[in-house]
């Protein structure tokens, strides 16, 4: 990757301390607004914000910017010490949970949902144009093959390919990334 100024950047090692403080920066507000979401008590969501960035460098070797973004696999560390949270305190009896402190059940799926989103998200990058507009506008967005064909002025059969194409391509970028679908 090269920056603005078109120099070459070093590529992130979370063992460096500029490197581990950039990433606080820019991920931890919205770290702890994610975890604040899922447990909603500001300390535990701190205290998940913590951990998150003491298992990146602990493991900073895993990090493969090649599979993910820092982005994506900082918020995989944040869901597994969510769950690591909720599982030690429901493991703990005496302290039993109010029914009325629990998030409702849509909202508690939300972080698998929430990273799958963002691998997809990031495959979808490496796809080609033709094939990546193809499933947005089909797939994702539910536009209807004719409506989008004639927009890309290509025949319906062939988007149809591009979809068929890409979705093949984006399971294999997602296999390669070692995301279960």
């Amino acid at each position: 990757m090269s920056d603005a100024a078109g120099t070459a950047r070093a590529p992130v090692n979370l063992r460096r301390i500029e490197d581990l403080e950039a990433a606080y920066r820019d991920h931890a507000g919205e770290l702890e607004r994610f975890a604040l979401r899922q447990l909603r008590d500001p300390g535990a969501a701190a205290d998940v914000v913590q951990e998150v960035f003491v298992r990146a460098w602990r493991h900073a070797e895993r990090y493969d910017a090649a599979v993910a973004s820092l982005r994506v696999w900082l918020f995989t560390i944040a869901k597994n010490v969510v769950v690591d949270h909720v599982r030690h305190h429901r493991s703990r009896p005496g302290t039993p949970t109010a029914p009325g402190d629990l998030p409702p059940a849509s909202e508690r799926d939300f972080s698998d949902d929430l990273v799958t989103s963002w691998f997809v998200e990031e495959a979808l990058t490496r796809l080609g144009d033709d094939q990546r507009s193809a499933i947005v506008e089909t797939y994702v967005r539910g536009r209807p093959y004719a409506e989008v064909a004639a927009e890309q002025g290509v025949p319906v059969g062939t988007l149809r390919s591009r979809v068929f194409y890409g979705l093949k391509n984006l399971r294999h970028i997602m296999d390669d990334m070692g995301v279960p679908l």
